[in-house]
């Protein structure tokens, strides 16, 4: 019994991450339905918004704007295109900076962090999540195309009370498609991520200005990840050519 309880956490920490692991396998070539974070924002929603409805609206890479690309990596992360999925420098600063405070409040998370946050993780902020976190990263980087990662995030991510990903954000914001984004605009965009509640209800607010101001300057320098075959369009091409195989035999 005793040896039962002991390996019980470990069958469930590699249960639950095989769980993840098909999910990620999945979303290579499939947008997600909907994401942790989106479900559990709504279900906070309905006592404190009851009337916010879910608005997610996936698009392909392609059609979201080079700007709005430039400027959450100008913003967010900045070696996104070059790093395995973990700013070690950052992460140390953030060690520094929590135990100075005693509570963890900086977390030093690259744009493939917050992707697996988002995907299958909860707000809370531990260092146990953050191990989690970790895991789903190095899975994450190790099976996905970089853009295709950038893609997920540029598609998931919150920018309103029930406002999720680029599409659906630059249609709340400038009442047109994410593709026509012109730099000041997905600067502007870019700047509200950190804190997209708060900027919808402070939409006046002079750190909203003076990160927009910054962005803007740091988007000429942001570095793109190359872009790759879609895994959707090699999917389709690998069924296609196994169909031809079997007519042939």
């Amino acid at each position: 019994m005793l040896k039962w309880l002991l390996a019980l956490p470990i069958v469930l920490f590699v249960g639950i991450n095989v769980f993840f692991y098909g999910n990620i396998i999945t979303f290579r070539a499939l947008p997600p339905h909907r994401t942790a974070f989106m479900m559990l924002r709504m279900h906070q929603l309905r006592t404190e918004k009851p009337d916010v409805q879910l608005n997610y609206q996936w698009v392909d890479y392609n059609r979201i704007s080079v700007n709005l690309k430039k400027a959450l990596i100008a913003s967010e992360d900045a070696n996104f295109a070059e790093h395995g999925g973990f700013d070690w420098n950052g992460i140390r600063n953030a060690i520094k900076r929590n135990n100075k405070t005693g509570k963890v409040r900086a977390g030093g998370s690259t744009i493939s962090q917050q992707l697996a946050k988002n995907l299958f993780l909860t707000e809370k902020r531990s260092y146990i999540r953050k191990i989690e976190e970790a895991v789903i990263t190095a899975m994450l980087e190790a099976t996905t195309n970089k853009d295709r990662i950038y893609a997920l995030y540029l598609n998931v991510i919150e920018w309103g009370y029930g406002v999720y990903g680029a599409e659906a954000a630059s249609q709340l914001f400038y009442k047109q498609p994410a593709h026509k984004l012109s730099k000041i605009q997905a600067a502007k965009m870019a700047a509200r991520v950190p804190k997209p509640l708060y900027y919808i209800n402070h939409p006046k607010d002079a750190g909203l200005h003076r990160k927009t101001n910054i962005i803007l300057r740091r988007m000429g320098s942001a570095e793109l990840p190359e872009q790759g075959e879609d895994e959707a369009v090699l999917l389709i091409k690998k069924t296609t050519e196994k169909l031809k195989e079997s007519r042939k035999k």
